[in-house]
């Protein structure tokens, strides 16, 4: 049988059927048809050293479940410039949103959910939680450009921030439940998601909307961090 991702994955080709037109985010094919409901219009946006992703240690590389994220293949550019793939967030907890750094109204409030998120952990859970934001403005938001995001909202180093390709921003968008669109006036319509992922890439919790009760998500991180190893440092 087929991978949940490989049939997603299937499935995203599928609805875009052409290749992305360089230059407009993901393209009018796939995203058409990605953008049926919940979306908003949408940066405002904190400084700390840039992260470094690594793999995670071997000790922790176990064989990933066919739910697995961490299968794709893409490579993805951090604000630092180094190239990864999405394994090198292997071996802790992740808490993923997709957004695009110029947003002037939803992002910020996700970033601000995701910041909440982490100060309600337990100090000595913070460390061993990452959290990966990973932009659908392949355009604009270039690794320089999130590394001024970054700088700006002060994200501390278990931060993530991740730029790809249209093509793999959309199967990755695909994989989430993330809806989005570009619009005229430059800005993107899109989901507001907040998605939990254990150690092995595996989605496990979702959080909809802005400003919502953060609490189940800090209940699903406590309990992951005490049933799975722990995350690198």
């Amino acid at each position: 049988m087929k991978s949940i991702t490989s049939r997603l994955f299937g499935r995203a080709r599928r609805r875009t059927g052409a290749p992305q037109r360089p230059g407009i985010g993901a393209g009018p094919w796939g995203l058409g048809l990605l953008c049926a409901v919940g979306l908003t219009a949408c940066g405002t946006p904190r400084e700390k050293p840039a992260c470094c992703v690594g793999p995670a240690p071997a000790a922790e590389r176990v064989p990933l479940s066919d739910a697995s994220l961490y299968q794709v293949e893409s490579e993805w550019t951090t604000d630092t410039g180094q190239r990864i793939k999405l394994t090198a967030l292997q071996g802790r907890p992740q808490v993923v949103v997709m957004f695009f750094a110029s947003c002037q109204y939803a992002c910020p409030i996700l970033v601000h959910d995701l910041t909440r998120i982490e100060a309600a952990l337990p100090a000595e859970l913070r460390g061993k939680t990452g959290f990966t934001l990973v932009t659908f403005d392949t355009q604009r938001d270039t690794p320089e450009a999130l590394a001024k995001f970054r700088k700006l909202r002060q994200l501390p180093a278990n931060w993530t921030l991740l730029h790809g390709v249209d093509a793999d921003v959309l199967e990755l968008a695909a994989l989430l439940g993330v809806k989005y669109k570009l619009e005229a006036n430059g800005q993107f319509a899109h989901s507001n998601l907040i998605t939990v992922l254990n150690s092995q890439g595996e989605i496990v919790h979702q959080l909809s909307g802005l400003g919502q009760d953060i609490q189940p998500v800090v209940q699903k991180l406590r309990e992951l961090l005490a049933t799975e190893p722990d995350g690198a440092e």
